[in-house]
């Protein structure tokens, strides 16, 4: 299995941070605003609606205060030809910073490069967005 793993160091304390990743029905506002249109929980599945329409099922696995760890597997829409999708994130203390850690499990492996350049993006989208709202 390919594993994908991305980090930012995000101008903000881990507990601010974390609250965000925590909002597990809210990522379309506090984490990808303009990649996610809107965000829906039902259950244990967050349904994820993108600007053209189409829907990602995420199961959400877990979300783990004392650990900081959110993980999650897609269901259903995804758009790449992945038979497997796992990923979690987890925000680490970094003084008066925080680190995000987004890792991700996919098959066939030859569909991490791919993976790899839409988490990479996704990354430095949520770093953004997480400093601009706390400046705001």
């Amino acid at each position: 299995m390919a594993m994908v793993r991305v980090e930012a160091v995000v101008d903000l304390p881990a507990q601010r941070v974390w609250a965000a990743v925590a909002d597990v029905g809210a990522v379309h506002l506090r984490l990808l605003p303009g990649r996610v249109a809107d965000a829906r929980v039902e259950g244990d599945v967050r349904i994820l609606t993108m600007p053209d329409g189409h829907q990602v099922h995420e199961l959400v696995l877990g979300v783990d205060d004392d650990l900081r760890r959110m993980a999650y597997t897609v269901v259903e829409g995804q758009r790449l030809p992945l038979t497997y999708h796992h990923a979690a994130f987890q925000v680490f203390d970094e003084g008066d910073r925080s680190r995000l850690v987004w890792l991700t499990d996919v098959l066939p492996h030859a569909m991490a490069d791919a993976v790899r350049a839409r988490v990479e993006r996704g990354i430095v989208e949520m770093k953004a967005t997480l400093e601009r709202t706390e400046a705001e």
